[in-house]
């Protein structure tokens, strides 16, 4: 299990028992893609696969940390951004984050493990983050309140790693319910608990993991965020966010560029198609979201441009066999797909997939199905 994993790694490490173990989840975002930079609105959930953080406590200041991924520990003091590099600046810069805002943060000792897959579009770093960030404030006793420590943790990301990423991610994984999708408007943080019951209704959703290779610290990632905050400014609106769909037309008139038109278009449509997704799951229609699922990666393909060919191949794979709708999930450039389907239909898509996959002469897939998980905690 991965729970002993983590355990295993601390003991060997540091040679005594640590205070507890702490567990923060990946996560599938159900649809909602680069609308959270824009101050838009994003719908995940927590995914089952966890990150565990085994951690103990340490001299005030100081703080080492050991992982199931990396050969040896890493140790540190408080730091600034970049001073801390590679899989341990990720635990380094939620240290200095909650410091910069305030908190005396505990001195600690740490060792990870996690079953989120790396690279994948799960939010593998998030994972990280939210399962350090919520150890170090039970650790500390710090008043820290749940709502709050998404944006910590994000700034963690963007400002220490140097990732231009959303609050979508450490969001999800720290604000989710077990059986619900996390409707999060990105301008005021406010939340709301949509019921998603897939079993209930015959249903899953199946994750396919492209295997091809997903990184945020990108020139492209960054590239579509700038493209997003110039054309608000073009548009005199604080974010793309306040341009409806509505008014699209006009707004996509007055820019001169036809790729900022596109980028334009993807977020506007997409907030839409979040707010239509959430009104159908309250009304208990969810196997008529399959559409919007698929409308959004058409998006994504064509006027964000941020999907590849191993991507595109399982959603059209799983749309011939019976997926009631399919979609990329994650920042782009690789990573996985999402399938709604029949529960009873998981084997017949992932084996189609994968034929599929071995004709193109593609890395074989892997595929699972998954239920809405519980967001960060102590176990």
């Amino acid at each position: 299990m991965i729970t002993d994993d983590a355990l295993a790694v601390f003991r060997k490490e540091f040679g005594t028992e640590p205070t507890g173990l702490w567990a923060a989840p990946g996560r599938v975002n159900l649809i909602g893609e680069h609308t959270d930079y824009n101050e838009g609105f994003v719908l995940p959930f927590a995914l089952p696969q966890r990150t565990i953080a085994a951690v103990g406590p340490a001299p005030a200041g100081e703080w080492t940390v050991c992982s199931t991924f990396a050969d040896e520990a890493v140790s540190f003091g408080l730091t600034e951004p970049g001073e801390v590099t590679g899989w341990a600046a990720y635990v380094a810069g939620v240290v200095w984050a909650l410091h910069d805002a305030g908190y005396q943060v505990p001195g600690a000792r740490i060792a990870l493990a996690s079953e989120v897959p790396l690279g994948s579009g799960l939010s593998s770093s998030a994972a990280l983050e939210s399962s350090v960030l919520t150890a170090l404030v039970d650790l500390g006793g710090l008043d820290l309140p749940l709502e709050k420590r998404p944006a910590v943790a994000q700034r963690a990301e963007n400002v220490y790693v140097g990732a231009p990423t959303g609050i979508l991610d450490q969001s999800a994984s720290i604000r989710c319910q077990e059986g619900r999708a996390l409707f999060l408007d990105c301008r005021s943080y406010e939340v709301e608990q949509i019921p998603f019951d897939l079993a209930a209704e015959g249903l899953a959703i199946l994750v396919i993991n492209s295997n091809a290779p997903h990184q945020h610290v990108d020139g492209e990632y960054g590239a579509r965020r700038k493209s997003c905050e110039d054309a608000a400014r073009l548009l005199g609106v604080p974010a793309l966010r306040d341009i409806t769909g509505a008014e699209l037309d006009d707004a996509l008139s007055r820019l001169d560029d036809e790729v900022m038109r596109r980028r334009v278009r993807h977020i506007v449509t997409e907030d839409d198609r979040v707010l239509a997704t959430v009104k159908l799951l309250h009304a208990g229609q969810v196997r008529e979201i399959g559409p919007l699922l698929t409308a959004s990666h058409v998006s994504m393909r064509d006027d964000f441009e941020i999907t590849v060919a191993q991507v595109d191949l399982a959603v059209e794979t799983a749309l011939e066999v019976g997926a009631y709708g399919a979609r990329m999930t994650g920042g782009g450039f690789g990573g996985c797909v999402l399938a709604l389907i029949d529960a009873d239909k998981a084997d017949v898509v992932t084996t189609a997939v994968e034929e599929a996959y071995a004709k193109a002469g593609f890395t074989p897939p892997t595929a699972w199905t998954v239920t809405a998980g519980p967001g960060a905690g102590k176990l």
